[in-house]
Parts: C-alpha cells; sequence; structure tokens
C-alpha cells in the first residue's frame, strides 16, 4: 500500500509536468509571473510571515515551560519545519518536527509526535469547518450538520484522551497505545490557546494566498479564496504529489471550476502560487537556519548547554 501511494504521488506530479510542459504552458506562467505586481508579491510576503509568526505562537503555547520564553527558538523550529514540509517528498519533512524539539528542548519522541499529531488534527477540522461553511451550492442543513460534527468531534477527542482508561494493562500493542494516547492527552492538555493561535494562523494564510490568487486570476477575492481552501483542502489528503506538486494544483483548479475558472487557467494561477508558497517557505526556513548557525558561533562554548551544541 505504501509503495502504491508513493507511485500515485510520484504520477500525479508526473501529470502536472507534463500538462506544463505540453502546449508552451510554461511561457503562460512565466507571463503569469512577470506579470504579478512587487507590492502584491510583498503583501503577501507579509501575509506569510504573520502566517509563520502565529504557528510560532501555537508552539510556545504548548511548550512554553521548556522554552523559557525562547519564542525565537520556536520560530526557527516552525520555519525550519515548514521548509521541509513544502520540499521533502511524501510528507518526509514532517520528522524535522519532533527532531528539532528533542534538539532544543529535550522533548521526549512520543510527546513530540502527539503534538504534531494534535497540529494536524486541528489544522484539518479548522479548513473543513471552513470548507463546509463557503463551498457553493452545499445546502444550508449540510452546512449546519457538518460544522457542528467537525466541531463536536475537535472537542470530543482530548476529552476522550484524557480519561482514565485501563490501557496499559493489556498487551503489548495495546500498550503502546496507550502510550501515544497519553502523549496526545498531555499535548491537548498544554496547548492553553492552541485554538486560538489556529484558528488566527489558517485565517491569515488563506487570505494571503486567496489575495495573491486573485491578483493572478484578475479575479474577485471570494474566487481566490475558494481556489485557496481547495488547495488546502487537497494538502490533508493522505496521497500527496512530491512536495504538493500536481495535488495542491489540482484541488485549487477543481474549487474554481464552479466559478466559470477554465481548469488551463485555474492549474496555471495555482501552480505560480504554489511555487511563490515554496519560494517563501524555502527563504525563510534558510534564513532561519543560518540564524542558529550564526548564533551557536557566535556563543562561546563554555556558555552553551547540551542542547546547543546539537
Amino acid at each position: 500500500m505504501k509503495h502504491a501511494k508513493r507511485a500515485l504521488a510520484v504520477a500525479l506530479s508526473l501529470a502536472l509536468l507534463a500538462w506544463f510542459v505540453a502546449g508552451g504552458q510554461w511561457r503562460a506562467l512565466g507571463a503569469a509571473l512577470d506579470a504579478l505586481p512587487p507590492v502584491a508579491l510583498a503583501l503577501t510576503a507579509l501575509g506569510f510571515a504573520l502566517s509563520y509568526a502565529l504557528r510560532a505562537l501555537r508552539v510556545w503555547d504548548e511548550f512554553h515551560h521548556d522554552a523559557a520564553g525562547r519564542f525565537g527558538v520556536c520560530l526557527r523550529i516552525v520555519l525550519i519545519h515548514n521548509m521541509m514540509v513544502n520540499i521533502v517528498p511524501f510528507r518526509g519533512g514532517e520528522a524535522a518536527f519532533p527532531i528539532l524539539l528533542g534538539r532544543h528542548f529535550d522533548t521526549p519522541l512520543g510527546r513530540a509526535v502527539a503534538s504534531l499529531f494534535w497540529f494536524r488534527l486541528q489544522d484539518a477540522f479548522v479548513v473543513m469547518a471552513l470548507a463546509l461553511m463557503v463551498w457553493p451550492a452545499l445546502p444550508t442543513a449540510l452546512r449546519v450538520v457538518g460544522v457542528i460534527g467537525v466541531v463536536a468531534l475537535a472537542l470530543a477527542l482530548p476529552r476522550w484522551a484524557r480519561r482514565k482508561h485501563d490501557w496499559h494493562d493489556g498487551g503489548t500493542w495495546q500498550a503502546r497505545l496507550a502510550k501515544v494516547r497519553d502523549a496526545f492527552a498531555e499535548s491537548t492538555r498544554h496547548a492553553r490557546l492552541g485554538w486560538l493561535w489556529t484558528i488566527a494562523n489558517w485565517s491569515v494564510k488563506l487570505a494571503a494566498q486567496a489575495f495573491l490568487l486573485a491578483v493572478v486570476l484578475d479575479s474577485a477575492p471570494g474566487i481566490g479564496a475558494a481556489g485557496a481552501l481547495g488547495a488546502e483542502l487537497a494538502a490533508i489528503l493522505p496521497i500527496q504529489g512530491v512536495a504538493g506538486f500536481g495535488t495542491y494544483e489540482a484541488g485549487a483548479a477543481a474549487a474554481l471550476l464552479p466559478h466559470g475558472i477554465a481548469l488551463d487557467t485555474g492549474l496555471q494561477a495555482a501552480l505560480a502560487l504554489h511555487l511563490f508558497v515554496i519560494a517563501c517557505s524555502t527563504l525563510a526556513g534558510v534564513l532561519a537556519w543560518l540564524a542558529g548557525a550564526l548564533r551557536r558561533a557566535d556563543t562561546p562554548p563554555e556558555s552553551l548547554t547540551g542542547r546547543d551544541h546539537q
């Protein structure tokens, strides 16, 4: 199954590449990028920067005891993790988060993985709720029931994880699941304002992407928002293209179709947005890594802790 998913992911990315090369699509993409006003690019980049800061606040909020006020370290963790997720195939970049938490805060692996899992669940819940609220031609009753269901599940999961259980007394596999459940419960317990940071982050992130997509398409902001939401919905699917290429563009283009945007046009606009997203995340991640390296180089060895040496 794992190999089949990876083969499908590669096929999706190759399909996008084939479409891009055929019919001179690369010329249309180049023209679209050249036509983007520098002001629009700068505003979008500022929106992404604010989104990164909100994600760092989410990490700092959950690990405030370990971080001990070191918000800059939390920001570096978020920026490097975000870069790795965007450029490493098959979601392999997710491993950077628990590794960096362990390196800087001595966070146990199980605790870090549970925290990442809860982050991603929160992301999925927020995106699904937004999609249900704004998706076109969806009956009102279905919107209401869907949003209530998503909210109820989001609130019920942490409570379920915190309930007393006797899983530790079971077999080997059950005892392992008990440790995962306990780590998940601890993660949800320590994130005091996690939902606030998550909702704020997605509001800013989607607004920035919607703005740039609307500029590329020369359309109304609402159409750009539909495309941005479609792209992010595709990003939470279990099967992803290499570095997201293919699935991201297909999700955005599919969401733009009901608004009268042709498939080719939607794919071009989504690819332009995707390239800018990756460029911003890569630049931010590299700068974060350089800042950490310079800090270690300027710090006398005798003043470094064991974690700083790592």
